[in-house]
């Protein structure tokens, strides 16, 4: 595993009105500002397990929901609040 910065600024992405641990999804931008620059990503309720990408991959990922690829994994979600997500397909 990579060597884990230790003063990251997380910022955790749950609704406004979220109460408790979670399980919440963070982010971190490692030092840097090219596309190389680390991103890191965890889980609240496993904070030692940490996802590591770069930028550009990072931005490509967040253009790609911002274009609505990945709707259809909270397609019949009728409640925004919802966070459940439904379930998988096995492959």
């Amino acid at each position: 595993m990579a060597d884990i910065p230790p003063n990251l600024d997380w910022v955790r992405a749950a609704p406004e009105d979220a109460e408790g641990p979670g399980p919440w999804i963070e982010i971190a931008f490692g030092e840097g500002d090219d596309a190389e620059s680390p991103v890191y990503i965890r889980e609240t309720s496993d904070p030692e397990n940490v996802v590591t990408t770069n930028r550009r991959k990072w931005d490509a990922f967040v253009l790609g929901v911002q274009a609505g690829e990945f709707d259809h994994f909270v397609e019949g979600i009728e409640d925004a609040g919802d966070i459940t997500p439904p379930p998988r397909n096995p492959s």
